[in-house]
């Protein structure tokens, strides 16, 4: 909205006065912000809204514009949103407001209604209005929300015959020590490690009353418990492809089992040698924050009513995560910028046991964070596959696509991140909008004629390495694919060691040798696979030739 819409909306709220969704403060606190933040979003989800409303700079009593000074500097008043840590689950501001009415300074925060199932909390502490008042949220209202989606949310069902005993005691345990270490402030060391069984998983939003729960055996289930989900299988699958081969299932408990899923992937380090400089950096293929962050985000928005399991792919350069499911509220670019803040959930309640536990940090920035992590780590950004519809498939990639575009990122670290965003589809050789081309032209950051566009060889140039970037420049898949039916026309067949003799010079000197045979391989098999060319040859020793 304008400042005109604005103001118009403030002239309105004012004349209806304060109610459960409306508070007008003078002056306020953090402390202050926090509870009121948690008692309008929870009255905001009990009356269907999509918002509530917190101003400062208007009398509570008289409901005049009086004006307020409370964070006049911008960078702090925005700092705000990264302040209220201790809202579980981590929600933020939709928006903060700041006008002028006559000269004076109004400030309205728009607050989001709390997400169906899931009251708001702030340090531990539920609260509501009445009326005017803020007070400690009623039971019966805290009821009322969480059982929202009870009927609905598959994760948030009761297992007949369940027991603690067909819980994993190694998981509880972890299970624990998280909870206690993410509520440091909260309780006293040890606090949590002395409640009962009972006690603790329930505060831990993993049971109901005592009662195990899908999510129960989803986070903490002995292996063999999976069968009370039956038939929606409980699995995640990591797959090995490339020159070799091999996969592993894990059942519950997730809360362990991702550990072991991420301890299966092949994690070696990676050089990059920045411009200027002699000495690399070494990176891991894959940061463990990041690849988690992914397998728990599968874990969280799985729909188990498809029957499907969650599928993690190893590929040489990139790993494929599967889940199924459609992308439930959004599209993955809304949150990428960190603006979209979800309002509902497939499984809200699971969602809530893994914000406990730790698992999701911070709800609804998980794919920013991802984003920004791969960026700091000079690699490509995760890209996103919704063209299934019923499923979601994301990769993370464990490599350098285009040298430019990593050479861009460790060389210019002020890099607006919509310009990190752009670069990355550029190298990918997706389209951009006009307006990037015009922003990322104007500052020199792309070369080459659209729709041909390619990352600026300026940063190399600039720094006495035309050279060495010409030679470590990746070209596009097609030119090699080209080369390799060059030379079968031209001899009829090749061996795996003479296609190897016609590529290897000529690839990316940014790969080593394993990544150069990797990229080989790679290409082979999509051109089997497209059927341009067949093996006449057997596995071990392939006999390539053009298929008919």
């Amino acid at each position: 909205m304008d400042q005109a819409a604005l103001q118009t909306l403030l002239h309105t709220l004012i004349a209806t006065g304060e109610n459960e969704v409306v508070e007008f403060k003078g002056l306020g606190s953090n402390s202050e912000i926090g509870k009121y933040f948690s008692a309008l979003s929870n009255e905001a989800n009990l009356r269907g809204l999509e918002r509530a409303w917190l101003i400062f700079g208007v009398h509570n009593k008289t409901k005049t514009i009086e004006g307020t000074n409370y964070r006049s500097e911008p960078l702090e008043l925005q700092k705000l949103k990264s302040e209220l840590n201790a809202l579980e689950p981590s929600v933020t501001f939709r928006n903060i407001h700041e006008l002028s009415v006559d000269g004076k300074r109004v400030l309205m925060f728009e607050i989001p209604a709390a997400p169906r199932g899931m009251p708001i909390a702030w340090n531990g502490h539920y609260y509501g209005r009445a009326a005017e008042s803020i007070d400690a949220l009623g039971l019966d209202k805290l009821d009322e929300i969480r059982q929202q989606t009870l009927a609905t949310d598959w994760t948030a069902q009761i297992v007949p015959n369940a027991t603690i005993d067909d819980l994993d005691e190694a998981a509880i345990q972890k299970s624990r020590e998280l909870f206690a270490k993410k509520r440091p402030d909260r309780f006293a060391p040890n606090e949590v490690e002395k409640w009962p069984v009972a006690t603790f998983l329930d505060r831990a939003r993993i049971t109901q009353n005592g009662k195990i729960t899908r999510t129960a055996i989803l986070l903490l289930g002995k292996p063999e418990s999976a069968h009370f989900l039956s038939p929606h299988p409980a699995q995640m699958t990591w797959k090995l492809e490339g020159t070799e081969r091999a996969y592993e299932h894990f059942s519950p408990p997730f809360l362990l089992t991702t550990t072991q899923l991420y301890q299966k992937i092949r994690n070696i380090q990676i050089r990059l040698l920045p411009g200027g400089q002699l000495i690399p950096y070494e990176i891991s293929k894959y940061d463990q924050s990041i690849v988690l962050e992914a397998l728990h985000n599968c874990i969280a928005h799985q729909d188990y009513m498809r029957g499907g399991r969650i599928v993690v792919v190893e590929k040489p350069e990139k790993l494929i995560f599967e889940n199924e499911g459609s992308f439930f509220e959004g599209k993955p670019e809304d949150y990428v910028m960190d603006g979209k803040i979800p309002r509902r959930y497939r499984n809200p309640f699971l969602v809530q046991a893994m914000v406990e536990l730790g698992m999701i940090d911070t709800v609804g920035i998980g794919i920013h964070r991802m984003y920004r992590g791969q960026a700091g780590r000079y690699f490509p950004l995760p890209d996103y596959d919704l063209s299934e519809g019923h499923a979601v498939r994301m990769t993370i990639y464990g490599g350098v696509v285009d040298p430019a575009y990593s050479q861009m990122l460790m060389q210019k670290t002020d890099l607006p991140f919509e310009d990190v965003l752009a670069l990355d589809r550029v190298q990918k050789h997706l389209s951009i909008p006009e307006d990037a081309i015009s922003r990322l032209r104007r500052r020199k950051l792309i070369e080459g004629r659209k729709p041909n566009f390619h990352v600026s060889a300026t940063i190399a140039a600039a720094t006495d390495h035309k050279a060495e970037y010409i030679r470590t420049r990746a070209q596009h898949d097609t030119h090699y694919q080209k080369l390799i039916l060059d030379y079968l026309e031209k001899n009829g067949s090749a061996s795996r060691k003479e296609i190897d003799s016609l590529l290897w010079k000529i690839l990316s000197e940014a790969l080593d040798d394993d990544q150069k045979s990797h990229k080989i391989g790679n290409l082979l098999t999509n051109m089997r696979r497209s059927g341009i060319i067949k093996n006449e040859g057997s596995r071990g020793k392939p006999t390539w030739k053009i298929a008919e």
